[in-house]
């Protein structure tokens, strides 16, 4: 059976999760029961009153970052939203090839939760520079909130379903299979990926080179307004002139409100 989470409980925890994290999750009251429900009840707890207690009085901070995880984690996979990379394939890496002399390309997944993301990045890239790959430093910064899905990204290690976007040939060359289920991603795309913990709700601190893409894909459904004006704007003060800002097809900008370019659905760009 499901604990149910009273009005004044619901309030606690919506008010600290937008607060500390600019998340809105007052019309989420049945996927909060969903996702805490059974972890409350595994954990003994009778109500919902003494589990925030336990997690906001953990000094650690270890129990606040497996709720959030709890709360957040969305599913994703390999190529996911493929419009994204047509354009990168199509648009981003030939400017990049042509305009790049130093060979140098600085990539954020910001949000990036189990690794799909940034390795996907990584072999787009891969794929496009092929014989040349080895000629450019492509620098992948990829960050998340959660320590533990982060860690499964470290791992990259995922299973056939995940990967169902892949063709055959990109599977073959930069997987290694562990059973009939499970692939981990090659050494050589591994390394290209720096994970780092950051929460989003903070200041930028990776200010040593602009970036020229930045992928906040599926992270701001569910900010409100301000709070992903807040955050996209502060993406703009550390994307290169021309640098591009992906988001979620589920989301978007309102363009009055900062100084990006629209290129398409979920393509923004810093202009020159």
């Amino acid at each position: 059976m499901i604990i149910s989470i009273s009005d004044k409980e619901f309030e606690r925890l919506v008010t600290y999760v937008h607060d500390n994290y600019g998340i809105d999750l007052s019309r989420k009251r049945v996927m909060i029961e969903g996702r805490l429900g059974n972890v409350l009840e595994k954990r003994g707890f009778k109500d919902y009153s003494s589990f925030l207690d336990m997690i906001f009085a953990d000094k650690t901070g270890t129990e606040v970052v497996n709720l959030m995880t709890r709360l957040t984690t969305n599913h994703t996979y390999f190529l996911r939203e493929p419009e994204h990379y047509d354009f990168m394939r199509n648009v981003f890496l030939p400017e990049m090839k042509q305009k790049k002399k130093d060979k140098t390309i600085y990539l954020w997944s910001a949000g990036c939760s189990s690794g799909e993301e940034p390795y996907t990045n990584a072999i787009e890239m891969a794929e496009f520079f092929g014989s040349e790959a080895r000629q450019w430093d492509t620098k992948l910064l990829a960050t998340d909130i959660s320590l533990k899905v982060l860690a499964k990204a470290q791992q990259a290690v995922y299973h056939r379903e995940s990967m169902k976007n892949l063709s055959p040939e990109v599977v073959k060359k930069y997987f290694t299979p562990l059973d009939n289920e499970c692939f981990q991603v090659n050494q050589e795309i591994r390394k290209q990926v720096v994970f780092k913990v950051f929460n989003l709700m903070d200041e930028i601190p990776y200010r040593k080179h602009p970036f020229d893409m930045i992928f906040c894909r599926n992270v701001m459904i569910y900010f409100d307004a301000q709070t992903k004006v807040d955050l996209v704007n502060r993406f703009y003060d550390v994307l290169a002139p021309g640098g591009y800002l992906f988001i979620g097809h589920a989301e978007s900008i309102p363009r009055d409100a900062t100084g990006y370019k629209y290129i398409k659905p979920a393509i923004y760009q810093k202009p020159f």
